[in-house]
């Protein structure tokens, strides 16, 4: 029995358009698909978000990598994992992904994650980046990321990767 494909949604933790419409929709369709949802599992911007999305569909099992015991758990979140790292959690986050997807890479949060992530050598989507952020992250990330404009888009290309 082969396990449900994990994938990380990322993005920024302020109330930002039109990241967090895109992280709700992300979440509702990777709920659709049956995949696992991990995030950073806050209470606020993408990350609450996307737990909200997945909670729209059945099913759906959702876990969040807390940076403290402090930190307010989105009400989505089905497994916290408080990990007291702070922002060390990231790797944690892209590490347990079979896929990250990030909604824009606007704040040094998300753009470390992705870096991880392309580091790590794991598959990267990111929605909406803009110009300079596309350059950037092609340059380091060469074949291993992709630029899509919509989360069904994302949501198409993470389909053709292993291990979805």
């Amino acid at each position: 029995m082969s396990r449900k494909p994990v994938i990380a949604v990322v993005g920024t933790g302020q109330h930002s358009e039109p990241a967090v419409s895109n992280g709700r929709e992300l979440g509702r369709l990777i709920a659709e698909q049956g995949w696992v949802l991990i995030s950073g599992g806050r209470d606020g911007g993408v990350m609450k978000a996307a737990n909200e999305g997945a909670k729209l569909e059945s099913g759906s099992l959702t876990i969040g990598i807390l940076p403290n015991g402090d930190t307010e758990i989105a009400a989505g979140v089905d497994v916290a994992i408080i990990t007291n790292t702070g922002e060390a959690r990231n790797n944690i986050i892209v590490l347990s992904a079979d896929v990250v997807i990030a909604c824009g890479v606007d704040d040094p949060g998300t753009a470390s994650e992705v870096s991880l992530a392309l580091k790590a050598g794991k598959p990267v989507i990111v929605i909406g980046a803009d110009y300079p952020a596309r350059e950037f992250f092609t340059k380091i990330g060469g074949e291993a990321i992709q630029f899509v404009d919509s989360p069904s888009a994302a949501i198409q290309t993470a389909r053709m990767l292993p291990g979805t």
